[in-house]
């Protein structure tokens, strides 16, 4: 079951639930396999809210790893979808406003 405390958050996919956390260690492998630099460019790079599909395999399989699920991104990559991208990416939004913090007001 996920802690909301410790920014976990459930994920259901092919009748599988899954934990998403990004935890330090994520959020550096991210920062690596995206190229981002830093934190301030990793969260830039998501604010900015355009996404390849190898941007969500990558966020997310950092998620499912910081969330104690061991799996590669071949088999992230291979994970079905039958509920469409939006349970997806609602899950890996809460993940990232976990770890980030709401965005300030513009």
């Amino acid at each position: 079951m996920a802690n909301r405390r410790r920014g976990e958050v459930p994920l259901d996919l092919g009748g599988t639930r899954y934990t998403l956390c990004l935890t330090l260690g994520a959020l550096a492998e991210l920062e690596d396999a995206l190229q981002a630099g830093d934190l301030a460019g990793l969260a830039e790079r998501f604010a900015a809210g355009r996404l390849a599909a190898r941007d969500l395999i990558a966020l997310l399989g950092a998620a499912l790893r910081g969330g104690g699920h061991a799996l590669d991104d071949a088999a992230v990559a291979a994970l079905p979808l039958a509920g469409g991208l939006e349970p997806v990416t609602t899950a890996l939004g809460e993940a990232l406003l976990a770890a980030f913090g709401a965005p300030p007001d513009p």
